[in-house]
């Protein structure tokens, strides 16, 4: 028997929180933006993944996500996923140098890294990296294959989805806040050296991201 509304609703969001607060890249990403003082554009970052989430669970609702999970397309969106993560290291890692390197000297041009810093470049990151990561396609298969959704219709399904994505996004909220609220916290070079620090956690986590998602495709 198909589970009720408010099941697939509690079930949904309850599923969405537990999913998204474990450290991630796009949690990383939200956190750095944040601590950096710009809300707004680690909320694009949120938006963008919880947007590319949406895509992920309609394709899998009318069986277009099998496509996806054949072995050649998971290792193609695997080494995308890979490189992006890669590329996100390398420029976290050198604006984290850069910016101590150069001090002061350097703070206009932390200020004024517009387009990818911004709510648009953001939107776009967030949606690139949940859109790239094979393992969210086999997330989105094993939630929607749960036995109490057995036999149910698309409709059903997509309200499930829609209580996970507001799950997830529930928690990025509270994420966000509380490193914007970190941020408004410190006054003077102190924000300067959380910047670089964060900067620097993060380039280093993209890469240990990067490392364990290539151990993963290699594994199958």
């Amino acid at each position: 028997m198909t589970a009720s509304l408010p099941a697939l609703l509690v079930t949904g969001f309850v599923l969405g929180w537990s999913v998204a607060w474990p450290p991630g890249p796009i949690n990383a990403e939200i956190a750095r933006r944040c601590a950096a003082g710009d809300f707004w554009a680690g909320i694009a970052v949120l938006v963008g993944a919880a947007s590319a989430d949406a895509v992920w669970a309609v394709a899998v609702a009318f069986g277009v996500g099998l496509l996806f999970a054949a072995p050649l397309a998971r290792a193609g969106m695997g080494i995308v996923s890979i490189a992006l993560l890669l590329a996100l290291a390398f420029l976290f890692l050198r604006g984290s140098w850069r910016a101590f390197a150069l001090g002061d000297a350097h703070q206009p041009k932390l200020d004024a890294r517009a387009r990818f810093s911004s709510a648009r470049g953001g939107f776009g990151l967030g949606a690139a990296m949940a859109l790239t990561s094979p393992w969210n396609v086999a997330f989105w298969l094993a939630a929607m294959g749960r036995p109490e959704l057995a036999g149910a219709r698309a409709g059903s399904l997509l309200v499930m989805a829609a209580a996970v994505i507001a799950g997830a996004l529930t928690w990025g909220v509270i994420w966000a806040a509380s490193n914007a609220l970190l941020h408004r916290t410190l006054e003077g070079p102190a924000k300067r050296w959380w910047t670089i620090l964060v900067d620097l956690a993060t380039g280093t986590l993209m890469l240990w991201f990067a490392v364990g998602s290539a151990q993963r495709l290699m594994m199958g």
